[in-house]
């Protein structure tokens, strides 16, 4: 190696090297990691000689393996960076990236397809023996649109062509197209759930196709997606995004656990292709979701206050200010550092690039659906699935705007995909904190995701009673963990592919997804009775629990649930009604209204009556907030009215503390009354 660095290691002088000494080449090729262009040039100077002897064609294949190899380094994602493999809108004749090899199509649709050429070309794209043609406009664009297909496990390929150009893409399937959308608990991916090793290794179904569409931000809206390597700064590490993948054990690992269970089962139930398109984002509300045009037309204070929030946070921020904090930051930091006789390490350096604040936070209203909806607006889908509210809960009232929001959201994703009636399927916000149970229910019971939990099974009603057949809904909340990522996910992926089923596949008489409901509250006799519309069991034919019941005082204690029991049968024996279910408290002698699995990590059992698992939803009968939960509890009033503070949520906890032991004082009273029998004097 000494002697032969001492060579020119220029790409000229390399391909001039005689025919005899090899060995520089080899060196240059393994040791001076040349780039590509180099390469290229050494290996034109070999193919410009005229001799044609085997160590000329050695020299070639070397150069060329060389340059593999060297294209194969460069193209290796770095640390911290994302690596863009094909751009989102590339140069001459291209399509979108949604159009790819491996991909499935909407059927029963009209089949739009788009993308780029030069300005004036003629561009034909031919499928499944038919074809349409479009002279591409001034800023590039053009689509066609192809006749619907039927279904079709028949892998087709689709070309795309304009005069001496001709894209192909292969292994087309014709099926159903699923978005799955929300933030990081649709997001999380199955390797991480409990039993997802399992899928993972029984993943072999080449007629399901998987696409995640990379995270873009910023308020413009988009008008495609990059195939890229994303880099994660939350999982330090890079993810692959942007391409149709056939699903297998190799590529199903990183996708939407959920994503990927729905899928499989509604797969394997119709033996319909399948193409499920992930566009969820860990971290964001509701309000990121919907056009801010849309949003600004919505006339609710609680929207306009979001609205002006982040349009002042967006005035206010000054780059140059932001930089030299931040410059600050890292001084005083080196400082204490070697104060504390420390190393720096090498890769810390004081920062010099103005950040662009929170014009580009993806939680800024508008800014997901610019960046994330907009670019694939217009493809024909099946529908749609939902699982989102971690962060909106962690807003005061936060419910409130997301009840405002909510079915407005539905509605605009139905026109981004040119389909008022597509199917929808919400599914509830899951578990998280610690797990609710009789000595510390009350307690458990103030928190803001409880109420988006219920906001979200009202707007399923509210779609349900107007006639709407295609928004579905399932629980989440009976599938317990303590982590707000929790991994028992594949029954709620199971869950909401029994709606789909039901509903959008023929499915109906043999499958039941719907959550069972009562049809009336009566209140009597220091009790209320929840009339259903079917029967109702606890799961394990256990004690019914989950249920609470509160006076006019607004003061919530865990209920005694039973079934009302009605005579006697033929037999003698009591009879019970399983469609009512009766709630009573000794320490709320007088209810008015009652709340059902309303703790974030909830104690609650009640089921539908068969062999299935569907939950009666989270729900109450009240319309009391936080804020009113704290006035019943304290007897204060909110600093700011109607709206609990930091502080006062902790008060507030500390109250609720209090009534749990209350509640256990007097059980433990009735029990020590019970066993210590009365004597006559």
């Amino acid at each position: 190696d000494a002697r032969l660095s001492q060579y020119d290691a220029s790409p000229v002088a390399i391909g001039m090297f005689s025919d005899e000494d090899w060995r520089p080449m080899v060196y240059w090729a393994s040791k001076a990691r040349p780039n590509a262009a180099q390469i290229t040039m050494a290996i034109l100077e070999y193919d410009r000689r005229e001799e044609t002897g085997m160590m000329i064609r050695m020299m070639t294949s070397i150069l060329a393996l060389a340059l593999v190899l060297t294209v194969e380094a460069q193209d290796k994602p770095v640390k911290g960076e994302n690596l863009i493999e094909v751009p989102a809108i590339g140069e001459g004749l291209c399509v979108h990236n949604l159009f790819q090899s491996n991909m499935v199509i909407q059927r029963d649709k009209p089949i739009k397809v788009w993308g780029w050429a030069a300005p004036g070309k003629k561009v034909t794209v031919t499928f499944a023996g038919a074809s349409a043609s479009a002279t591409a406009a001034e800023d590039r664009s053009w689509a066609v649109t192809l006749p619907a297909q039927e279904a079709s496990s028949e892998p087709r390929a689709m070309a795309v062509a304009a005069e001496d150009t001709t894209l192909e893409l292969d292994n087309i399937l014709v099926g159903d197209v699923w978005l799955c959308g929300g933030q990081s608990n649709m997001e999380f991916e199955i390797a991480k759930l409990v039993g997802g090793r399992l899928e993972i290794v029984s993943a072999n179904f080449p007629e399901i196709r998987l696409l995640t569409v990379p995270h873009q931000n910023g308020p413009d809206e988009k008008q495609g997606f990059a195939r890229i390597h994303e880099w994660s700064a939350w999982s330090g590490r890079h993810f692959r995004r942007g391409d149709w993948d056939v699903c297998s054990p190799e590529t199903v690992p990183l996708f939407s656990g959920i994503g990927y269970v729905f899928a499989r089962r509604v797969h394997m139930a119709t033996q319909v292709p399948i193409g499920m398109i992930d566009i969820s984002r860990g971290g964001t509300c509701i309000e990121t979701w919907l056009a801010r045009s849309e949003l600004n037309a919505i006339d609710a204070p609680e929207v306009a206050s979001k609205l002006a929030e982040w349009d002042q946070k967006i005035a206010d921020f000054d780059p140059q200010e932001d930089l030299e904090e931040r410059i600050k930051r890292h001084d005083d930091w080196v400082v204490r550092m070697k104060k504390d006789g420390k190393d720096i390490p090498a890769n810390r350096t004081a920062p010099t690039d103005p950040r662009p604040g929170p014009a580009m936070d993806m939680n800024r209203p508008g800014n997901c659906y610019a960046s994330m909806m907009a670019p694939i607006a217009g493809l024909s889908v099946k529908g749609a699935l939902w699982h989102q509210g971690y962060n909106n809960a962690m807003q005061p009232n936060g419910h409130v705007m997301y009840y405002q929001l909510f079915s407005k959201m539905i509605a605009s994703w139905r026109a981004t995909f040119n389909d008022s009636e597509m199917p929808f399927g919400i599914i509830s916000l899951c578990t998280a904190g610690e797990p609710q149970n009789l000595d510390n229910y009350v307690e458990m019971m103030a928190d803001e995701g409880n109420y988006i939990r219920e906001v979200q099974y009202r707007t399923f009603l509210d779609h349900k009673n107007a006639g709407d057949p295609n928004v579905g809904f399932a629980s989440s909340f009976d599938q317990r963990r303590s982590w707000y990522h929790p991994q028992i996910k594949i029954p709620v992926g199971e869950r909401i592919a029994r709606w789909a089923l039901a509903t959008q596949y023929g499915m109906s008489k043999h499958i039941q997804w719907e959550p069972p409901t009562y049809q009336e509250m009566v209140i009597e006799d220091g009790r209320i009775l929840l009339k259903g519309a079917s029967a109702m069991l606890a799961y394990y034919d256990g004690p019914i629990q989950g249920f609470s019941i509160a006076g006019k005082d607004g003061m919530f204690q865990p209920a005694h649930a039973e079934h009302l029991m009605k005579g006697k049968d033929s037999r003698g024996k009591q009879k019970r009604d399983n469609k009512v279910i009766v709630l009573s408290s000794p320490l709320v002698p007088e209810p008015e209204h009652f709340r059902y699995a309303w703790g974030r990590n909830p104690l609650a059992n009640l089921k539908a009556n068969n062999s299935d698992d569907i939950p009666f939803a989270t729900q109450r009968s009240d319309n009391w907030n936080l804020a009113d939960m704290y006035k019943a509890y304290t007897g204060k009033a909110c600093e700011v009215p109607g709206q609990l503070g930091r502080a006062e949520g902790g008060e507030l906890k500390k109250a609720l503390k209090a009534e749990d032991q209350r509640r256990r004082l007097h059980q433990a009273q009735a029990i020590i009354d019970k066993a210590s029998p009365q004597t006559d004097k």
